[in-house]
């Protein structure tokens, strides 16, 4: 469906033309047959980004976009397509070679984030070292900061438990990947033996002993960065949703995003 033009964005987090007609291709066809949707896809998207930029909810879209309603169930749609794990893979692809490196990576960072989840009926747990009751985010990232994988668990779940199903789910989103550094908290014996059968090298990177104050750690630093910009996306500052799979498909909405107007301009 043609989008509509307009000479000026009305929102910083609207698609421009040029990230418009790189993710077009991705949207789902209509059907041939039956009476077409009438709603711009394009004005869909864009209040999905605004709604994860500025952290409000369903019910308190701006009127310049379509319903609330409609907006929401193209939402559930495109999580069931995986849409946006697909947009966010392709745009990481092509800023990959952007800065002149192969598209699949072969390193990668591990680290996790406890965060606030205050959903009702929301699966959650309680972290001892953050003292905090909500979800944890164990990710891995390339070692630019760019998300390759996001495992959402309760809080009171390990690093190295979490690890554990990133190494499950990795290779077949990233097959070329095989070195993977980490922190003191992932130098268990379960996960190391799981990463040398799957043929992984998990490189743990410990602090210098006697060091005090802030110390930036080689490899470590990158994924802290990811997390800053995680939460310059309101939604993301806290585990609003109640489902797993729709707070993964918001991380890859901000992710996406970056990445998308980052290889467009």
């Amino acid at each position: 469906m043609a989008a509509i033009e307009r000479k000026t964005k009305r929102y910083p987090t609207d698609l421009t033309d040029a990230e418009w007609l790189r993710i077009e291709p991705l949207l789902p066809r209509f059907s041939k047959r039956g009476r077409k949707p009438s709603v711009d896809l394009r004005e869909v998207l864009n209040a999905i980004r605004y709604m994860t930029r500025s952290g409000g909810g369903w019910r308190m879209l701006p009127k310049d976009f379509p319903p609330w309603q409609t907006v929401y169930w193209w939402f559930r749609r495109f999580v069931r397509l995986m849409l946006f794990r697909t947009i966010h893979d392709v745009a990481l692809m092509v800023d990959r070679e952007r800065c002149g490196r192969e598209a699949s990576p072969e390193g990668g960072v591990l680290d996790s984030q406890t965060v606030k989840a205050s959903a009702h009926g929301a699966k959650r747990g309680f972290d001892g070292g953050k003292k905090t009751v909500g979800r944890k985010r164990h990710v891995a990232v390339d070692t630019d900061g760019r998300l390759l994988m996001v495992n959402l668990t309760p809080a009171d779940i390990s690093d190295s438990a979490g690890a554990q199903a990133i190494l499950d789910a990795i290779r077949k989103r990233w097959p070329w990947l095989k070195h993977l550094f980490a922190d003191g908290a992932y130098d268990r014996t379960q996960l190391m033996d799981k990463a040398a059968f799957l043929e992984f090298v998990i490189e743990i990177v410990r602090r210098i002993e006697g060091e005090q104050g802030f110390k930036v750690l080689p490899r470590r630093w990158v994924v802290e960065r990811t997390f800053g910009w995680l939460i310059r996306w309101r939604r993301l500052v806290r585990d609003y949703e109640q489902r797993i799979d729709v707070s993964e498909a918001m991380i890859h909405v901000a992710m996406g995003s970056l990445l998308l107007r980052r290889v467009s301009h």
